[in-house]
């Protein structure tokens, strides 16, 4: 707790208690080396804000802005930049090595839709108890669903063991072009 209100707190206005700042105005004048109390008096007069915003500096930097509003267009940036994010949703799609074709097909289908939807799949195969010793027979299945989905699809990593699954990661072909 004690982090997040150490970054969130701004030294401003009278907290400020250096005697001297290096001082700029939000339209760029610079005021040059100035005593903390005539930058004050400046930002006073102007109806601003007297903002340390780099405190470590040699003397320390101070700004005067409208702090409310710099705080306004930060979050306004924060929600923008929220906005434009993607997120890439991960369907999941399960397979055995004792599977029958049918069933292949069918699960086939829902891999298309999920890509057409514009969804990763993550294609696995369970190895059950002497299956371990030959994952081979996961690839094996992962080997005759992928020409089943290769023209929906962009193979992100080839069929490999993970623990006790054998994984394949799909991609929609034209990721790009959705959304």
């Amino acid at each position: 707790m004690s982090r997040d209100k150490k970054k969130n707190d701004v030294i401003m206005n009278e907290d400020i208690t250096v005697n001297e700042v290096r001082c700029m105005n939000d339209d760029g004048t610079n005021y040059g080396i100035i005593s903390t109390r005539d930058a004050q008096a400046t930002a006073d007069e102007l109806g601003l804000d007297l903002v340390l915003i780099a405190p470590d500096a040699n003397p320390p930097v101070a700004k005067i802005m409208d702090y409310g509003k710099f705080r306004y267009q930060l979050e306004k940036k924060k929600k923008d930049a929220k906005k434009k994010q993607k997120v890439i949703v991960v369907k999941e799609v399960k397979f055995s090595v004792k599977i029958a074709e049918n069933d292949i097909n069918y699960k086939v289908k829902h891999i298309i839709e999920f890509l057409e939807k514009g969804y990763h799949v993550k294609c696995r195969v369970f190895l059950k108890g002497r299956e371990m010793a030959h994952p081979e027979g996961g690839v094996e299945v992962l080997e005759r669903v992928w020409p089943m989905i290769e023209e929906y699809a962009t193979r992100d990593s080839e069929p490999k063991q993970e623990g006790r699954f054998v994984n394949m990661n799909v991609v929609p072909k034209n990721e790009h072009h959705k959304n």
